[in-house]
């Protein structure tokens, strides 16, 4: 059963850092796609960053960071803790929602960027969901 659960999420002022982590199991993550997105009140979610095996060199690993969190955020994994890692620093106000973890297993000629994009018939690439960590950005 896949199961993934986030956690780190808190209260911070603008600029500070935080790190959230997605624990997975039921699955193998070194062979699975995993994606952070935000929802704020209101909002539509949004990808923030995704990771995925290279398709060409299985040994690499492909990233995908949303603009407004490039060169702030830092997406990784643990494979033996089987968590992948958000970190992310210089947090702004806009940063605020609820983050949550997604995993798919491994798709033909699917990259990070088509992970971290909807597909062209409506939805997401990702099929199992976390129950989400709130992070909150103070001015």
């Amino acid at each position: 059963q896949v199961q993934l659960v986030e956690s780190g999420g808190g209260l911070v002022q603008t600029g500070g850092s935080l790190t959230l982590s997605c624990a997975t199991s039921g699955f193998q993550l070194h062979w699975w796609a995993v994606g952070w997105f935000r929802q704020a009140p209101g909002r539509e979610r949004v990808a923030v960053s995704c990771i995925n095996m290279d398709g060409t060199d299985r040994l690499k690993i492909d990233t995908y960071y949303a603009d407004s969190v490039k060169d702030r955020f830092i997406i990784y994994r643990d494979d033996a803790k089987k968590t992948v890692y958000l970190q992310m620093h210089n947090l702004k106000p806009e940063d605020t929602g609820v983050y949550y973890c997604a995993a798919q297993p491994p798709l033909t000629y699917t990259s990070s960027f088509d992970y971290c994009h909807p597909k062209p018939e409506g939805g997401w690439f990702f099929d199992y969901w976390g129950r989400g960590t709130q992070v909150t950005v103070s001015s």
